[in-house]
């Protein structure tokens, strides 16, 4: 060994960790906004696309949208009716998303996206 190599050392070993019991894990499955608990979540994670550089929005928007389980949704705050980008969406995802708009302008625009199905 070298003055510049490190001496041996075991490999870590993997460490379990026991969950709190007042964690809140997510299930996964049957899609919802609920955790593991049976607790649903009282409102939508919401995006706010105006907080987000024009030049990345719309990845940043499908990225979000694309990391939703089935049942699962979110609530995307949008500077105007966004339209093309609803036409990308159907264009790369046909029918998988339902969109609702709760909040149609002047300044804002607030749709719900909830994923249907994989």
């Amino acid at each position: 060994m070298t003055a510049h190599q490190p001496a041996h050392q075991p490999a870590p070993q993997p460490v379990e960790i026991e969950p709190r019991p007042d964690a809140h894990r997510s299930s996964g499955a049957e899609g919802g906004s609920g955790c593991a608990c049976g607790h649903e979540a009282e409102a939508l994670p919401e995006l706010d696309a105006t907080a987000i550089p024009h030049a990345l929005r719309h990845a940043t928007i499908f990225g979000a949208l694309g990391s939703l389980a089935p049942g699962a949704g979110l609530v995307l705050v949008a500077p105007h009716d966004p339209l093309p980008l609803l036409a990308q969406l159907e264009d790369r995802w046909p029918g998988r998303f339902d969109v609702v708009r709760t909040e149609t302008g002047p300044t804002v625009w607030r749709l719900r996206f909830t994923r249907t199905r994989g």
